[in-house]
Formats: C-alpha cells, structure tokens, sequence
C-alpha cells in the first residue's frame, strides 16, 4: 500500500535528534514520497537541503503568513531562487492568511500570499494555503487571484466548513486532511470530508504537529499519515487501500511527483 504525506515540517526542531530515521521509518510504512513544507527563508534552505539528502523527501519553500513581518531584506529573493534551483522543489509555500494569531499585519499577509501565487504560476508549480479563522478572506482573494487566470493549489489541514470546501473546489483546488479529522471531537469536519470528491482528497500529517488518534499527545511525523487516511477511508465507505491509492494518485497529480 502506498501513501504520500503531502505537508510535513521536517526541518522543525522536533525532528533534530532523529530526522534521518523518522524519514526511513515512513518509507518503511509504505510511504512514496512526502513533502517538507518550509515556513520561513532559512527553512526554505534547510527544506531544499533535506529533499536533495533524501530520494523520498521533497520540498516546498515560502514564508508563512505568521512570519512574513519577521522577513528580512532579501528574504524573498531566496524563496524565489529556491523557487528554481531543483527539480525536487514541488510546490510554493506555505502560504495563505491566519487571523487567530497576531503575528503579522493582516495587509502583510495578503500581500504576500499574492506573491506565494504569483511565484507558483511562474514556475507551475501548485501552491499550500494555510487558512486560520480567515476562510471569508482566503475565498475572497483565490476568487480574485482565479482572475488571473485557473489556480492549481491546495487548501492545506482542512478545518473549514462545507461552504468554504466548496468555493474552493470551484476554484480547482484539493482539500487536504490532517489528523484533525480523527480527533474524537471532529463529528462537522468528518462530514465535511464526506462530501469532498474522492479525485479532490489529500492526506497529510503537519508533523510534528496534530498527531492523530491514537497517537495523540506525541510527536506527528510522517508514518502517521496512515491514521488519518484510515479514517478518511471509512468517512468515505472504501477500503483503506482504495482510498490510500486514491489520495497517492492525486497527490502525484497535483505535485507532478
């Protein structure tokens, strides 16, 4: 059975003792490939380093809208050189709008998720869209960015409502779950996953964040994917493999893998 972890941060602290066998550990578990998702210029650098270190691993580089106010000069300039520098680079980002924490003018953000777009147009490549307690705001600008011309994306650790699932599958873009969805509170988001077209899903892990049932409490990390894609399977009434083949074969289309 074959999975892809389409958004980890492997360059997180958490990972510093062990990185190498938690990345041999998800090979182990049946994983392809698995995308390291940077959030700020150096961790675009170490992201890049990682995928070249290891054949499964690839990268995505951005600033995340909570650090775009932290950015230096130049900064951007380096996630636009990364941007080209490898063909293991699979994506831009993350990026997108966060209006729980109150890291980053809010106009800041906007601005640089339109330039996140931008890039990935570019060099075609799909873009990661983080989305906290802005869900009005992050449709609004896809919408005017979809102007310009189709959007290739994905809305990443979906924890939005059907509304908003929808629009942006309008948009053409994929839904991805984390292990969010197997949290025994999450009855609305297990029902908004059911509605998702199967030819639209992800899975992911955001380790080391958000471990799933029954792991949480513990550090996520990429092997893990296998829970969420396990509840996501029964949300849907398939068979784990079929949905473990189902969200490989998106993942490989949307990120070219």
């Amino acid at each position: 059975m074959e999975l892809i972890d389409t958004h980890a941060h492997l360059d997180e602290d958490a990972f510093n003792t062990d990185r190498d066998e938690v990345v041999a550990r998800a090979v182990e578990s049946g994983l392809s490939a698995l995308i390291s998702i940077s959030t700020t210029a150096q961790s675009s650098r170490q992201t890049v380093a990682l995928a070249a270190r290891h054949r499964a691993v690839y990268a995505a580089v951005g600033i995340h809208p909570n650090y775009v106010a932290q950015a230096k000069p130049g900064d951007w300039d380096v996630v636009e050189q990364l941007a080209a520098s490898s063909a293991k680079v699979a994506a831009i980002g993350e990026t997108g709008l966060d209006r729980y924490r109150d890291y980053s003018p809010f106009n800041l953000q906007t601005e640089y998720f339109a330039k996140h777009i931008e890039l990935a147009r570019r060099h075609d490549l799909p873009f990661i869209v983080h989305c906290r307690e802005s869900e009005d705001d992050v449709a609004a600008q896809l919408g005017e960015a979809a102007g310009s011309g189709p959007l290739r994306g994905v809305m990443h650790s979906f924890s939005g409502n059907l509304k908003t699932a929808r629009t942006c599958l309008e948009l053409g873009l994929y839904i991805s779950f984390s292990g969010m969805l197997t949290f025994k509170k999450s009855d609305e988001l297990r029902a908004v996953a059911a509605e998702i077209p199967l030819e639209r899903l992800l899975v992911e892990t955001d380790a080391p964040y958000l471990s799933p049932t029954p792991n949480r409490g513990k550090r996520n990390e990429p092997a893990y994917v296998r829970y969420t894609t396990s509840c996501l399977a029964e949300v849907h009434g398939v068979s784990l493999e079929e949905m473990a083949a189902q969200t490989t074969r998106n993942a490989r289309e949307l990120f070219r893998l």
